[in-house]
């Protein structure tokens, strides 16, 4: 293909020649020239300051700290459906859930009259729930939804039983200690 158009052009040459550039067009050019003698300044390479590329570098570090921010506060914020996993297992976690918040309410109802055990119920509760938290955050993001979400409603379960175990010892203690005042009043 090259060659014809080579052939082309060869036939053609008197044609392609005809148009010439007009007389005055070196003039022109030539009145943009510096005049003889004087040298050609190179191009100023630009340069930047130490101080202005490390406040870009800042700036562009706090904009992607915010913008992770934000996306970190997202996912927080990005609640699972349990439904949508299992219809069963999302009533079922709704339910304990809400043994296991009354319950908790009972048991704070110590906190005045016996500080020491309830801090030390608290403690073991804190426990469950912190392993309930990080369960329900790798509910997200886990292949075998159902799985955690079973595991889930099995803590739920566990500190509910954990919290009725609590509040009967509580019961006996009030029960012990309306005996022993029930027997110094009879003294």
């Amino acid at each position: 293909m090259s060659k014809r158009l080579e052939d082309f052009i060869k036939m053609n040459r008197d044609e392609f020649d005809d148009l010439e550039p007009s007389g005055d067009l070196w003039a022109r050019i030539e009145k943009n020239l510096p005049p003889e003698g004087t040298a050609i300044k190179p191009r100023e390479a630009k340069t930047f300051s130490l101080s202005f590329v490390l406040k870009v570098a800042a700036s562009v570090i706090i904009v992607m700290g915010i913008g992770f921010g934000f996306y970190l506060h997202h996912e927080r914020n990005e609640a699972v459906n349990f439904a949508a996993i299992n219809p069963t297992y999302a009533k079922q976690q709704v339910h304990y859930a809400s043994m296991v918040q009354n319950q908790r309410k009972e048991l704070k109802s110590i906190a005045k009259t016996d500080p020491e055990l309830y801090k030390e119920f608290s403690s073991e509760i804190a426990k469950m729930d912190s392993t309930y938290n990080r369960l329900n955050k790798d509910l997200a993001t886990s292949p075998n939804q159902e799985r955690v979400l079973r595991a889930m409603i099995r803590n739920l379960q566990i500190q509910s039983e954990i919290l009725n175990q609590q509040l009967e010892v509580i019961e006996q203690i009030n029960q012990t200690k309306k005996e022993q005042s029930n027997d110094t009043k009879n003294i």
